[in-house]
């Protein structure tokens, strides 16, 4: 193969490298044939490479597929000749795929999030607030296709997360939705620790977070491998949402005690882009390294969902770490209590 015309597409989770910045990926030379994907950070997470080409794979290629910088998983030629033209390589696939829609941005700032089973092809919407911004991009994925769109997700009764559900289902009737009891339209409200499957492959607890208001849920996924939470106003990246129903004490289970003891490797994917802020904040309480790594991500991107873990959080998010000498010094309290309080009081006001 002496030349290749490439329409690469890379479909990815975030890399589980929370300060990772994009770079150019290259593949090594197939056949004498350097090709590329220019633009697109592709981490060791990478779900699925399409490469529109006819590319024949030979053991030789195969090897020097295996040192690309993504795990590769498995790659099979399946037929008797050593030689198998193909048009889409498979490259550790992942069961969950997430896509995010961004609403009001600029103003609120939220996230509608479009969760697919791979294999089945199901798909849930959580939080489809704002319909003009939603109901477009479900169409399409509905009407080629790639979705069978099987119900809505709402993480809390607020219009600027469950708002949409009336118009999404004028659209498409009968469609199931989840969520808290006081949501628009709700028809099932999961219990605490009560788990449901998406398709086949993904499992969902629902985890009861009551504090930004009585109803909020936020739901922990995996798929075997890969494990997120959809938080809704609970957590946010290096922040959390104002105690509006709820108790500084409240707002501490929710973080530390049910959210904080996910395994910290689960993704975060808050309903709103409040990072900036939330980490100016968070450096004038507390300037740790992973702090300071955390404004410099945010210099260099304007979208966090996805990015970091529960991990990451107890590093650098303030209302996680109460218990810290600094954050402590900061507030001129020691009650963990009365430190998240003070903390939300002085998010409150703050105008850094």
């Amino acid at each position: 193969m002496t030349s290749a015309d490439i329409d690469g597409l890379v479909q990815t989770l975030p890399s589980k490298r929370s300060n990772y910045k994009p770079t150019i990926c290259k593949l090594p030379q197939i056949f004498g044939a350097a090709v590329s994907l220019p633009g697109r950070c592709v981490p060791p997470e990478a779900q699925t490479l399409h490469l529109n080409l006819n590319l024949n794979l030979t053991p030789t290629s195969i090897s020097i597929l295996r040192h690309m910088n993504f795990a590769l998983r498995a790659i099979r030629a399946t037929t008797a000749s050593p030689l198998r033209r193909v048009t889409t390589i498979n490259i550790q696939r992942r069961t969950m795929q997430i896509q995010s829609i961004p609403m009001w941005t600029g103003s609120h700032d939220n996230y509608a999030y479009v969760v697919i089973d791979d294999k089945t092809k199901d798909a849930v919407v959580v939080d489809p607030a704002n319909p003009p911004e939603v109901l477009p991009v479900l169409k399409e994925l509905i009407d080629s296709g790639k979705i069978n769109f099987k119900g809505i997700i709402n993480t809390h009764h607020h219009r600027d997360h469950a708002g949409g559900n009336a118009e999404t289902l004028k659209q498409y009737p009968h469609t199931p939705v989840i969520g808290g009891k006081d949501c628009d339209q709700v028809t099932t409200t999961p219990k605490h620790n009560e788990t449901f499957k998406i398709g086949e492959g993904i499992n969902v607890r629902a985890i009861h977070t009551p504090c930004h208001t009585q109803d909020s849920i936020c739901y922990f996924l995996e798929d075997g491998e890969e494990k997120v939470v959809f938080t809704g106003d609970t957590l946010f990246i290096a922040g959390c949402g104002r105690f509006f129903e709820g108790t500084a004490e409240e707002m501490h289970e929710a973080l530390n005690n049910r959210l904080g003891k996910l395994p910290g490797d689960t993704r975060v994917y808050p309903g709103h882009e409040y990072t900036k802020s939330n980490i100016k904040f968070g450096k004038s309480v507390l300037d740790t390294p992973a702090v300071r790594d955390l404004v410099q991500f945010c210099e260099e991107n304007e979208e966090t969902q996805g990015k970091f873990t529960i991990g990451d959080e107890l590093k650098h998010n303030v209302f996680m770490r109460i218990e810290d000498p600094e954050i402590q010094k900061a507030t001129g309290e020691t009650d963990p209590l009365k430190v998240m309080q003070k903390l939300r009081d002085m998010k409150n006001n703050f105008r850094g």
